[in-house]
């Protein structure tokens, strides 16, 4: 999907307990944490980077605010890079008629062969519900989307949206809640997956009115701008790589040293696998693996 890259930095946290309810519980009690530095108050420089338009940021608070009207969108991003663990953020959508609008939360690798994990706030019409695509890239190639509509409206108050990786699979999650696991299937299935380039963290706010909203036939009404989505709590608990740190074998690669590679990480435990079919079952609204006019041959992973 072509969008401008963005990026944005996390803190660092200790390392959750082992347990896969331990984790859900993480995610829903980090809003209780200290809030890193954003921009505009406490010295976002020394944490963040606005990698294009920093003239539509606004701090408010502990929030972070991105804006987007006819003139640009904006992103930023982690100085950071990062290979297996947990990343989240807080965030509060465009509110009222975003047609046209995507709100982008994602993880992503540099040069064209790259890897990426995006969660995509498809904006809507007022009194519609929002759209949330997910998609992996693997060695540059995507066209893996899945879209949900949410069980709230992630307009009226702040949501957390966290991306959990390790070497077996990845899970997209809302407020702890798992939507979509990509697992790794390149033993049974020959179906690359991203274990070995670190990827940024990234955010943004832009304009997609040409395949956003209803494929691209309800376009932005730049009348209603400016467009702004609030983000805060960032947070990470990952293996770090500074842009000079090229060792991803030493440093992030030895199995067993973290603790997303304990056993208790292989599967999503039974709680979670419930809460995954609850969502699949009211909430799925798109799976690139249902999709056979798309593809005359179903991807590898769909199989099995």
């Amino acid at each position: 999907m072509s969008h401008p890259r963005t990026q944005m930095a996390i803190s660092k946290r200790r390392s959750p307990s082992c347990s896969l309810i331990a984790l859900t519980m993480m995610v829903w009690l980090w809003s209780s944490h200290v809030v890193p530095r954003v921009a505009g108050c406490d010295g976002f420089d020394e944490l963040f980077q606005p990698n294009w338009a920093p003239e539509h940021f606004e701090c408010e608070g502990d929030q972070t605010k991105l804006t987007l009207d006819s003139s640009s969108g904006c992103g930023f991003g982690s100085r950071k890079a990062y290979l297996f663990g947990l990343t989240s953020v807080q965030i509060k959508l465009v509110q009222g008629d975003s047609a046209g609008t995507v709100t982008a939360f994602y993880m992503s690798s540099d040069g064209p062969n790259h890897d990426e994990l995006d969660f995509e706030f498809l904006g809507n019409l007022s009194g519609e519900p929002y759209l949330v695509q997910t998609n992996v890239y693997v060695n540059g190639t995507g066209d893996r989307e899945q879209r949900h509509s949410l069980w709230f409206d992630p307009t009226t108050d702040f949501h957390t949206y966290s991306l959990f990786w390790n070497r077996r699979y990845i899970t997209f999650l809302v407020d702890g809640i798992p939507i979509r696991v990509f697992a790794n299937k390149e033993e049974s299935h020959g179906v690359p997956y991203p274990k070995n380039q670190p990827m940024r963290v990234l955010g943004s706010v832009w304009n997609a009115d040409d395949w956003a909203t209803q494929g691209g036939r309800v376009k932005t009404n730049w009348s209603h701008a400016p467009f702004v989505s609030s983000f805060r709590a960032f947070d990470i608990d990952a293996c770090e790589l500074s842009p000079e740190t090229a060792d991803v074998t030493t440093k992030c690669g030895q199995l067993g040293r973290y603790w997303w590679d304990r056993p208790s990480f292989n599967e999503l435990g039974r709680r979670q696998s419930r809460q995954l079919k609850w969502v699949c079952k009211k909430y799925l609204v798109y799976d690139y693996c249902e999709d056979k006019p798309r593809f005359s041959e179903l991807p590898k992973e769909c199989v099995g």
